[in-house]
């Protein structure tokens, strides 16, 4: 259709026709289509027909079609409309405008987008550069360190043309990748995937520096050394190598050497402590992030420094696996390494009642690793007696608090902890004790570990209590309950001279003196000078 006629029936059109009543914002949200209306008015305009035939001519000779600067504005477009649709007084105000009609524009950085569009110009804030924070690879070293790595490398690897081989590999271990000595043929192994037998220097580079070890902290370099390919975790199995590198070259396991079956039982005993104290989740699978929260990698260098390894009381002293392993041995009477639940009655001079080995049995604590129906392994061995001698940790807390929570769910109600304590009320009674009556147990547990509600307890409640392992104590143990109740006074004056060791190291240390005393009588008894008790084939 012409234009020309478009215009012609548009200007026949009576201005007054199109002035519409005073609409509020609501009333469009409400009916969308009146904003349809008021378009089709306006393009009906005279003024409209002009404005759009003015932009076609620009537009055939070239010119800018710049609507703002045109004859395009509110005060032009339906002159004798838009009055009608403000009440006088109250029209928005107008944009303020230069001499030349243009609006006036501030002076400020804008975008390629907007100086695109003649529309509108918007300013843009500048882009703040985010350095990269995640590396799938690790973060890659800083300059200056690399090049000290690489300086440091080159000096121990200088006489060594065709590369360093396992013997000579720990001064690297310790010096460059500041690691405990004894990783030192598990890293060499790691590097040395074709087992050579060599690492050579430029191998060597690849792995640690090009692999960025350099920047990761000591926990994330141990985990990534022992764990297998397309492992998220570490297993017991993983840290076997690590244990028999420390007993050969360790000096105080030199004396064990002798005794491979001993070097053995020792290795599974700091990796079953290790994993009791650690592993947290108690799947026999350990995280990265339990790596790191736990103590094993300081205890680790403690190792390294110390010459004694029974001052590294932390997983590795031989007298706690020594007390641990000669306990074993006592309960364990045939000697096929496994222990029933008449065996376990026996533990510490019939400690225990026999409802709570009944309840270590059922496997409800922690699920037995020997595949023997209604038998202990050593492994769940070390479990019970870390937990019975040392209840103040937080896995003996949770071992006890499954075993008196009857009914799993999570709290120990009084009937629960009642059930308990009836057998040692009775044992109490047969032994022409005082008894102590149930309910004044029960207020001096609710006064002691003063839990959330009076009515139960939970294990939140005992893990914020330092007497929380009396509570079990209490329940199924009539020795130590006995001497909680008489305040024992060497086991308070123990505690006040050394506050730093904890109960199983205290115990350990009692128990490894008894038992070696024990060994010196029967040796001067018997004439020898053994340190070995071959019919029983237990260390000493």
């Amino acid at each position: 259709m012409d234009i020309d006629v478009v215009v012609e029936d548009v200007a026949s059109l009576d201005p007054e026709l199109l002035q519409l009543p005073e609409l509020s914002p609501v009333a469009f949200k409400a009916s969308p289509q009146i904003a349809e209306d008021l378009f089709t008015q306006w393009l009906s305009l005279p003024e409209t027909a002009r404005l759009v035939r003015s932009l076609m001519d620009d537009a055939k000779a070239g010119a800018s079609c710049n609507v703002l600067g045109n004859s395009f504005n509110v005060n032009t477009v339906g002159g004798a409309s838009l009055p009608s649709m403000f009440p006088a007084g109250n029209a928005p105000p107008l944009s303020p405008r230069s001499s030349s009609g243009s609006p006036r524009i501030s002076k400020q950085r804008t975008s390629p987008s907007s100086l695109g569009s003649p529309l509108k110009l918007i300013s843009e804030p500048m882009r703040e550069i985010i350095p990269q924070f995640y590396f799938k690879n690790g973060r890659p070293p800083p300059k200056d360190l690399k090049e000290q790595c690489l300086s440091r490398i080159e000096d121990l690897f200088n006489n060594h043309i065709d590369g360093l081989q396992i013997h000579e590999f720990k001064l690297v271990t310790k010096e460059i990748c500041k690691l405990p000595s004894f990783f030192s043929s598990s890293l060499f192994r790691k590097i040395d995937t074709d087992c050579t037998g060599i690492v050579t220097r430029d191998g060597f580079i690849k792995y640690w520096v090009f692999g960025n070890m350099l920047t990761m902290d000591t926990a994330a370099k141990i985990f990534k050394i022992l764990r297998q390919p397309e492992c998220k975790y570490l297993t017991q199995v993983d840290f076997k190598p690590v244990l028999l590198e420390l007993l050969a070259t360790h000096p105080g396991l030199e004396f064990l050497r002798s005794t491979p079956e001993f070097q053995e039982r020792y290795a599974e005993t700091v990796i079953y402590r290790m994993f009791y104290y650690i592993n947290r989740s108690g799947n026999g699978l350990l995280t990265l992030r339990e790596l790191k929260r736990g103590n094993l990698i300081a205890a680790m260098q403690h190792a390294d420094e110390e010459e004694d390894i029974n001052k590294v009381m932390r997983f590795f002293s031989y007298e706690h696996f020594y007390v641990i392993y000669c306990k074993f041995w006592e309960l364990d009477t045939d000697h096929d390494f496994l222990i029933d639940k008449e065996n376990l009655i026996k533990y510490g001079n019939h400690a225990l009642t026999y409802r709570i080995v009944d309840r270590i049995f059922s496997q409800v604590p922690r699920k037995f690793t020997s595949k023997v129906e209604g038998k202990m392994g050593y492994e769940d061995f070390v479990y019970f007696m870390l937990s019975e001698e040392d209840k103040s940790s937080e896995p003996s807390l949770e071992y006890w608090f499954k075993c008196i929570d009857l009914d799993g769910n999570g709290i120990l109600t009084p009937n629960e902890m009642q059930f308990f304590y009836e057998e040692q009320l009775h044992r109490m009674e047969c032994m022409g004790l005082e008894p102590v009556l149930f309910g004044d147990i029960l207020c001096q547990i609710v006064d002691m570990i003063a839990p959330e509600r009076e009515n139960y307890i939970t294990l939140h409640d005992l893990k914020g209590c330092k007497l929380s392992g009396n509570v079990f104590n209490i329940l199924f143990n009539l020795n130590k309950f006995m001497a909680f109740e008489s305040r024992d006074p060497f086991l308070i004056r123990q505690e006040r001279e050394d506050p730093t060791l904890t109960e199983w190291d205290r115990f350990a240390h009692r128990e490894y003196i008894r038992l070696s005393m024990e060994e010196d009588g029967e040796d001067v008894s018997n004439g020898s000078v053994e340190v070995w008790d071959e019919s029983l084939e237990a260390p000493f």
